[in-house]
């Protein structure tokens, strides 16, 4: 296509064109004249279901079909009919689309583009979902290849077939012609079009259950009737999944479930749809994810079998009705029908999901009589406790394992709940999977920092991790997010420093003391306090010379005698929420203190200074807070952040401190101090041995302490002495045994360690 045309093109538009639309036609290089006709009204029907993202798909998809060379109509087709296809789908089918169109093409499928495009609306329709389009798109790249003559046959009936059947039934019908009239191809006009008695006999054959489709409309009202809302469906096929067949599951895009059922005996294949939807939807509504990380692969499985039973047991409340339904479709394992050297875990919690559904059960054993009591006394104290699930299921495995459960050969039989989903839903999957088709949740590490309650979260930084055990490190172990903590109420800072006046003016004091009295002079400076006149009247005579004079003719003074940066890093973790024996202040609230007038001090003598604070849950999710930054004044800002502070969770110490040092060791100050305040030892809730993090933390100790960073405890255990003089060595750290005294005693502490 040549310059010239193109900027023709544009001139014509220009004529009849909005700017904006003109805006939007430049984008298309195609220049078949008609386009200009239909450009604008398609654009704003595009604008109106696609993304910008997608409209600039969608226009370099029309270039690409257009640039094929096979007719004015086609790229009509195309800006016309591919909004109405994304509706049906998603954005990313179009240019799947596209490369299609031009797959066509290359094998050079007469007439056949020309009606895939214009029959993909009502496909798109019948399918419901860009999985299911793109599995046709693959269909029709196999008959180009494969069975030339019936492609366009094919094309122009997909419609009707799909009306007929699901995806893996289409599927079946096209391997069939392909596969019967490979030696005959003249006869596949006939069969694809579906004038032979063999294809309308297959279409028979194939005709089996109740389409999603035909029955959207109705579990679409039963979701809106029951739960009040509006349930986006992402029906799928197993027609391409033989190694791993895909299982009903909920998540950020909607509930996903088969694009056909059959009659299970005398239960209809609407009332399966039913019972499915409904028990997702009581996940959605009731369930809460669990960190998967903290529990074991068969822990995962008991939890699983209380959550079910739990959000069936209030859904049941709310529809009594739906007891008998689920009722009809569980299945009754009987007991002692798992053969020996199996393992049975399954077969034991299908026996217990079916006696926490039905309380009429017939079950006899001790075990799961008792499970089946505490679960019923949970709920009906507390149905809406979601640790319910984890606290039964991890005793229920505890007080039942055994070890034929680790043998490789699974019992099965009688345990599938077939209406129920595959609880992707009820976990935080932390390690993001290799292959985007594996299992996975919405919940994985790539998500986290989103959403509004993480927002200016930056992106993770991942550190190592001492192993004591091993004696090495585990790299890229413990992930660390960092964030500007939000605002809060700075007068309350304020308020806290009134409270303790009489100790300000005793700092007031110290600081004076401190405070660097010498001025050293620091000269040749392009810019300073003033003009160094010997250096001027030296350039003013190189000047007069014809010399090149020194331009750098003044000088500036600095305090000498304190070159310090610290860093105070906060132990924010679940235990400084407790109020101390004899105290009416929480250890947060004294810390607030503390740090308060520690932090006036500071800003008093000059030094540079900063606030962080730090909580962990699990190596996956170190939580790094900045209160107050190097280059900040101690002004409403810092105080408000330090007002809102908050505590949670557990004390990674090694990753925090391995964090914090990248904000020290680019310092230029002589002397980098890191302060820690904790009120214990390090600890994480997935870590068993006390002496693993110890150690860690040992270790970041002295790779900090290789950089040039002095890092010091001030612990508020007073059992302290057991272990910290272990980790920070034993001229590092301050016990401070009667909290009370923590706001007097960290400055003074400060003041004296950097004297």
């Amino acid at each position: 296509m040549s310059a010239d045309l193109t900027s023709e093109a544009h001139a014509r538009a220009a004529t009849f064109m909005t700017p904006n639309v003109m805006k939007w036609r430049r984008r298309l290089k195609c220049t078949v004249r008609k386009v200009d006709d239909i450009f604008e009204n398609a654009l704003l029907e595009a604008l109106e279901t696609l993304s910008k993202e997608g409209a600039i798909a969608w226009l370099a998809g029309a270039d690409r079909v257009c640039a094929l060379g096979r007719g004015t109509e086609l790229v009509l087709i195309f800006l016309d009919n591919i909004p109405e296809v994304v509706r049906h789908s998603d954005e990313t089918v179009i240019p799947k689309i596209a490369q299609t169109a031009a797959f066509l093409s290359e094998y050079a499928i007469t007439g056949s583009i020309n009606p895939f495009l214009a029959t993909l609306p009502a496909v798109a329709r019948r399918l419901g979902s860009a999985e299911l389009l793109l599995g046709w798109l693959q269909m029709v790249k196999r008959m180009a290849t494969e069975a030339k003559e019936g492609t366009r046959p094919l094309v122009e009936r997909a419609p009707y077939l799909f009306g007929q059947l699901s995806m893996a039934g289409g599927k079946n019908w096209i391997d069939y012609g392909v596969r019967v009239y490979a030696e005959h191809p003249h006869r596949l006009p006939d069969y694809f079009s579906l004038q032979s008695a063999d294809a309308k006999a297959m279409l028979v054959k194939e005709r089996n259950g109740t389409l999603f489709m035909d029955v959207e409309r109705q579990l679409g009202l039963f979701a809106r009737a029951f739960w009040d809302t509006d349930t986006e469906f992402r029906p799928y096929s197993e027609a391409f999944d033989t190694m791993r067949k895909p299982r009903p599951h909920l998540d950020r895009h909607g509930i996903h479930l088969p694009d056909v059922y059959e009659d299970l005996g005398s239960i209809k294949a609407i009332d399966r749809y039913r019972a499915m939807l409904a028990h997702m939807m009581a996940h959605k509504v009731w369930s809460e994810p669990y960190l998967a990380d903290n529990f074991s692969t068969f822990q995962h499985i008991c939890i699983e079998v209380f959550e079910d039973a739990r959000v069936e047991y209030l859904a049941m409340q709310k529809f009594p009705g739906l007891r008998q339904l689920w009722l009809s479709m569980h299945p009754r394992p009987v007991p002692g029908s798992c053969l020996e050297g199996w393992s049975c875990i399954r077969h034991k919690l299908a026996m217990l999901s079916y006696a926490l559904l039905n309380p009429g059960h017939n079950y006899t054993d001790k075990s799961l009589l008792d499970y089946a009591a505490r679960f019923r006394a949970r709920v009906e104290e507390n149905p809406f406790d979601p640790s319910l699930s984890t606290e039964l299921g991890v005793h229920w495995l505890k007080d039942n394992y055994e070890h034929d459960f680790r043998q490789p050969k699974v019992w099965f039989e009688d345990t599938q709940v077939s209406y129920r989903d595959d609880n992707r839903y009820l976990w935080i999957f932390l390690e993001d999977v290799e292959d985007e088709n594996d299992f996975h949740s919405d919940h994985s590490a790539a998500e986290r920092g989103e959403g509004p309650e993480n927002e200016g979260i930056l992106p993770p930084q991942h550190y190592p991790e001492w192993d004591h055990a091993v004696q090495n490190y585990r790299p890229d172990w413990v992930t660390v997010y960092e964030a500007i903590h939000p605002p809060g109420d700075a007068s309350l800072i304020d308020r806290l420093l009134d409270k303790h006046k009489r100790l300000s003016k005793q700092l007031k004091q110290i600081v004076d003391l401190l405070k660097p009295q010498q001025r050293r002079r620091v000269r040749y400076q392009e810019e300073g306090d003033d003009l160094d006149l010997d250096v001027a009247i030296r350039a003013a005579i190189d000047f007069r010379i014809g010399s090149t004079p020194d331009t750098r003719i003044h000088q500036s003074h600095v305090r000498d005698g304190r070159d310090i940066a610290v860093l105070l890093l906060l132990d924010l973790s679940e235990s400084i929420n407790e109020i101390p024996p004899g105290l009416d202040s929480t250890i947060l609230q004294l810390s607030q203190e503390a740090v308060s007038l520690l932090a006036t001090a500071v800003e008093a003598l000059g030094d540079p200074f900063a606030i962080t604070g730090f909580s962990s849950n699990t190596r996956h999710e170190v939580r790094y807070s900045h209160f107050k930054g190097f280059s900040e004044q101690w002004d409403a800002t810092p105080k408000g952040r330090l007002a809102a502070m908050e505590a949670g969770h557990s004390t990674r110490m090694g990753a925090a401190l391995r964090h914090a040092s990248r904000y020290l060791e680019t310092r230029r100050e002589e002397k980098k101090l890191l302060l820690v305040l904790t009120d214990g030892k390090p600890h994480d809730i997935d870590v068993q041995n006390p002496k693993y993090l110890q150690d860690d933390t040992h270790m970041a100790v002295n790779e900090l302490e290789s950089k040039g960073i002095t890092t010091y405890c001030i612990s508020l255990d007073p059992q302290a002495n057991d272990y910290v003089a272990d980790i920070f060595g034993r001229n590092n750290y301050t016990v401070i045994d009667k909290v009370e005294r923590l706001p007097e005693k960290l400055p003074r502490l400060f003041m004296s360690l950097t004297k």
